[in-house]
């Protein structure tokens, strides 16, 4: 899969011309002056990236995440030896790098840091070198690398051990191996487009429709003498990262089937009152938010420019459209996902950035006229600037890896050794032990099937654990949520109890319930 290590490789096959023009060697050097500042400027984002993925960065669910890393690691398989309804693409590729350097979420957000400035350094870097006005190259170029680069959600969210970020990497360089594979004709770009976009699928499902949008691109402006060519290695590189699902599929279809799809389509929202409510939430939160009001009417005005204007080539008029298209079908997809979130939507922007420089250089040019760009830049800059730092400065008190690395060492601490630990995910992988049957992934606790179905899925039932508490087979147990500690009546069961932050730890010898509590 496409890594940090070969973006320039990626960047170079799928770069074209500059525009036609004739070049002085004055304007070359501008040109590599401009190009370096633009790389400077995706260092420093992925500087900023960086640090944050080792200090404030963290995300409750990719506990799960890690955890079938570490299980994996271990000679476990996803779906088989435990719950995870998830791809497993990235978890195997976490799971390679904890097991060459060691058992840490350190490494994890290491690389997603790098995964975050790969897809920002794709998409500026295309903007830099197909954008048709000398004078606005690289101020568009910083636009779509501040849009993606300094986006507090991709910020929070993406440097995380879950799959955003190695999808955005994935898609990114999708788009440009497609780009690429219809200019030069290429059968091979066309293998390592489709390579990519699978990955990015097999990674997380929520990038699926890069995969269709772009074959059909790719299929409807190939020429007719090798377009079908080009069609068939794009479906092998889209099929090729699946290969391991698809030998589990035909080994162990029920589990497998049930948790890459049966999981999502039904049990998502399964004991979730207000899903609805919070879909409605999610899909009107743009209009709380700088960076998505920005992002999202620069967009729409630069598709409609390029909509408009004749001028504009025709090679780089469709490839606005491929962008807009990507951007139109995963936001339309990932709204039916029920219930949805608003991190969910991040896969869209980098191709929604590319669409805004447009619309950027189209107000601009109104406001101030298209001969002082950095007026334009600089306003963008800044507002993006001040909100992520604003979101960063709100999530300061929040909760960090630091909170939950003195949840493990209490529980370890206190837990005889031999004992049975019932703790979220993030603790287990941060203590390296393996959980009890069923405890790997904690959403589907809330499930309730027949328990034939639970033992071949690997699931414990919230009503099942709450006896396996209440008997004492857990002699140490943690949890952040107030409901299920009143739920297991934990301070009734256990003789200690000590609160970290949001989070409660009860250990000891289990205590009966009193008669008229049983």
């Amino acid at each position: 899969m496409p890594t940090t290590d070969n973006l320039s490789a990626v960047a170079q096959i799928s770069t074209p011309a500059l525009p036609t023009q004739s070049l002085t060697d004055d304007s070359l050097i501008t040109q590599r002056r401009q190009w370096r500042t633009l790389l400077g400027f995706v260092f420093l984002i992925g500087a900023g990236l960086l640090v944050y993925s080792q200090t404030m960065a963290f995300v409750w669910d990719e506990g799960f995440h890690l955890l079938a890393a570490q299980l994996i690691d271990k000679g476990k398989v996803p779906y088989v030896d435990f719950c995870f309804p998830q791809t497993p693409l990235n978890a195997y590729w976490n799971a390679f790098w904890l097991a060459l350097f060691h058992q840490s979420w350190r490494i994890t957000h290491v690389w997603t840091a790098l995964e975050i400035t790969g897809a920002t350094f794709l998409a500026a870097d295309y903007t830099f070198r197909v954008f048709p006005i000398a004078q606005w190259r690289l101020v568009a170029a910083l636009a779509v690398a501040a849009f993606i680069g300094l986006n507090e959600v991709i910020v929070q969210f993406g440097n995380s051990g879950q799959a955003y970020a190695i999808g955005l990497l994935l898609t990114t360089a999708a788009f440009r191996l497609t780009v690429a594979a219809l200019r030069r004709e290429s059968r091979l770009l066309s293998l390592l487009a489709g390579l990519s976009s699978g990955a990015a699928a097999a990674c997380t499902l929520l990038t699926a429709p890069v995969t269709p949008v772009l074959l059909a691109w790719l299929v409807f402006y190939s020429s007719k003498a090798g377009r079908w060519a080009k069609a068939i290695a794009f479906a092998v590189g889209t099929v090729i990262p699946f290969a391991p699902v698809i030998a589990l599929w035909i080994l162990y279809p029920r589990q497998v089937f049930f948790n890459v799809i049966q999981y999502q389509a039904l049990f998502r929202r399964v004991k979730w009152e207000g899903a609805t409510t919070h879909d409605i939430d999610v899909l009107s939160a743009w209009l709380d938010s700088t960076p998505a009001l920005l992002l999202g009417s620069l967009g729409i005005a630069g598709f409609l420019y390029v909509l408009k204007r004749r001028e504009w080539d025709e090679e780089r008029r469709r490839e606005i459209y491929l962008a807009s298209a990507l951007v139109a079908a995963l936001a339309l997809y990932i709204a039916t996902a029920h219930p949805t979130f608003q991190r969910y939507f991040l896969f869209a922007i980098p191709f929604a950035s590319i669409v805004a420089a447009v619309g950027l250089f189209s107000v601009a040019a109104r406001l101030w006229g298209p001969e002082r760009p950095r007026v334009a830049g600089a306003l963008v800059l800044t507002l993006l600037t001040l909100a992520v730092a604003r979101s960063l400065f709100d999530d300061r008190d929040s909760t960090t890896w630091r909170d939950y690395q003195k949840i493990a060492a209490k529980v370890a601490s206190v837990t005889p050794k031999g004992s049975e630990i019932y703790v979220d995910e993030l603790v287990y992988f941060l203590l390296n032990r393996t959980p009890p049957f069923g405890m790997e992934f904690s959403y589907a606790h809330k499930l309730d099937l027949p328990p034939a179905q639970e033992k071949l899925l690997h699931i414990v039932s919230e009503k099942e654990l709450n006896e396996q508490v209440k008997n004492g087979q857990y002699y140490t147990v943690q949890t952040c949520k107030d409901d299920r500690i009143d739920e297991m009546r934990l301070p009734e069961l256990f003789p200690n109890r000590e609160d970290i932050e949001d989070c409660s730890i009860f250990w000891g010898k289990v205590k009966p319930l009193p008669p008229e509590k049983k």
